[in-house]
């Protein structure tokens, strides 16, 4: 039970900044539309993004977390305020020194990360402008992870998970009220992500000295739990982060196809993060600490009960989330998005790019809720050697699938060259969200391969999936035979789009739970691990 009202917490604070989140995408859509300097800012705000998921919610935190639950187990205080001490300077030491070095070579980051802009030379130099703004935005953002893990450990999940949404909101009131007083408006995006930042941490410091655990940062590399968070670090550089690598990838391939590609994938992808970051992060960074202290305890049982309760939890959300998305995606666009500069064809780009995120999406939660299984034992080779070989799946499959989709588009004729034709043909960025789905699905299947080879595969049972199955089905046919067309969306005001968005939603919910009752399922199966 305090494991559930830890999701429920943890996702209501979430829900917050998802919202928020989707506003603020709602105000740049209509301010700023999808274009070249779009394009350039998305850029501009992935490069340190990247680094804050690498640093903050992937590689360190799956490094510290763990680590810092044992200490909370078997250590007094004063050591496991020693241990925060130092991975806090060690921390800001690292980013500190890279984030000099990102502000100085900054064009020279974009055309590692965005070859294409290299024939712009004013969007190039736009986006190197914007990154040297975004770029400190990776040490504060790092640090507050650093405080929202230490937060997490201590059964504290509310601030953590409500926190990002200052950056929403600091995003839209740069746009709103900053934009209109530079003369690039996007810039103001740039400056708007850098005091998130700030705020961000800011926030997050009374609570922790609260907790006599505010942390006195001082480098020390040598001490004995930084020395095991670093060496947890240097695989899970490469593979807790291999989702955000994959849209790392995406966006250099995107850059060399149709202008707007890039924002078509950022949109589409925004609405998939929507459940992925209520659901599957929130029962990630939830059963971590849990799983790491039954680990220490070595309680094997209690350790494979609460894995399978997270994966049964996690069927049973990600699986309608993904039809419903995938049925409702023009609806989704059109409502949230389709105003101001942000066109009609926009609207069917970003769709397309969003059903093609969804296949993906049981796999994304998948892995998600997986990898614990192995960070929380202190065991990081087995899911880097996966995560490899996804990215390598990922990278083959993104010029597999885009060449294919561009082939068709042009009916084979690649007459003007290739580059050439890649930046004719609107539809090509489907391929680059299509790997994503197909490498995360690996991703997922190849852990919980392993996690079976030591006794450990979570066991969610037979009769959640076929509930789940048949919920899905009996949702999509019931949102399939009530839903108007995309015309009737384009054609209604906003009022009326939203109410009957929010109908169409909510009566898809409530086939689905009709149908899981029906089928004998009940609340208070899901409430806790058995």
């Amino acid at each position: 039970m305090s494991l559930a009202r830890s999701v429920a917490s943890f996702s209501g604070m979430t829900l917050i900044s998802r919202v928020l989140g989707l506003v603020r995408d709602v105000v740049l859509a209509r301010m700023f539309g999808a274009s070249a300097a779009t394009d350039a800012f998305f850029v501009a705000f992935k490069i340190p993004n990247f680094l804050r998921r690498l640093f903050a919610e992937g590689s360190f935190s799956l490094a510290f977390v763990p680590v810092l639950a044992e200490y909370r187990e078997r250590n007094d205080h004063a050591a496991l305020r020693s241990l925060i001490d130092a991975a806090a300077g060690s921390l800001m030491a690292v980013l500190l020194a890279l984030t000099a070095a990102g502000v100085l070579a900054a064009p020279a980051v974009i055309r590692v990360f965005s070859p294409g802009f290299a024939d712009d030379p004013a969007q190039l130099a736009l986006a190197s402008d914007l990154l040297r703004i975004t770029f400190p935005y990776l040490p504060l953002i790092a640090l507050t992870a650093l405080a929202g893990g230490i937060l997490n450990t201590l059964g504290r999940f509310a601030l953590p998970a409500v926190t990002p949404a200052l950056l929403n909101i600091c995003l839209i009131v740069s746009a709103v009220w900053l934009s209109p007083r530079f003369a690039e408006p996007v810039t103001a995006l740039a400056w708007g992500v850098l005091a998130a930042g700030v705020l961000q941490l800011a926030v997050q410091l009374p609570a922790l000295a609260r907790h006599g655990v505010l942390p006195r940062p001082w480098p020390d590399f040598r001490h004995p739990g930084v020395k095991r968070i670093l060496r947890l670090m240097v695989p899970t550089l490469f593979g807790s982060s291999v989702a955000q690598i994959n849209l790392l990838l995406d966006v250099l391939i995107a850059s060399l196809l149709i202008e707007a590609s890039i924002s078509w994938l950022y949109y589409g992808d925004r609405l998939m993060e929507f459940p992925l970051g209520l659901f599957g992060v929130a029962l990630s960074v939830v059963i971590l600490p849990t799983l790491s202290s039954q680990h220490a305890r070595a309680t094997s049982d209690a350790f494979v009960a609460t894995l399978t309760w997270a994966v049964r939890l996690g069927v049973l959300i990600a699986l309608p989330a993904a039809v419903g998305l995938a049925v409702l995606a023009e609806p989704i666009t059109t409502t949230l998005f389709q105003y101001g500069e942000f066109a009609a064809e926009d609207v069917r780009m970003t769709a397309l790019a969003l059903l093609a995120y969804c296949l993906g999406l049981p796999a994304f939660i998948g892995v998600k809720i997986l990898a614990p299984g192995f960070y929380s034992r202190q065991d990081t080779r087995t899911p880097v050697r996966i995560a490899v070989l996804a990215l390598v799946a990922n990278m083959g499959l993104n010029v597999l699938f885009v060449l294919a989709i561009v082939a068709w588009l042009a009916g084979g004729d690649f007459g003007e060259g290739l580059f050439a034709t890649l930046a004719a043909h609107p539809g090509a960025h489907v391929g680059l969200a299509l790997a994503s789905s197909a490498s995360a699905w690996l991703n997922a299947g190849l852990l919980w391969r392993h996690l079976g080879r030591d006794k450990l595969a979570p066991t969610p049972g037979f009769r959640p999936l076929v509930a789940a199955a048949l919920g899905c089905i009996g949702m999509a046919a019931a949102l399939i035979t009530v839903v108007p067309e995309t015309a009737w969306w384009i054609a209604a005001g906003l009022p009326v789009r939203i109410g009957a968005l929010v109908a169409a939603v909510a009566g898809g919910a409530l086939v689905y739970g009709l149908v899981l009752l029906a089928a004998g399922l009940r609340p208070r199966q899901l409430l806790r691990p058995v």
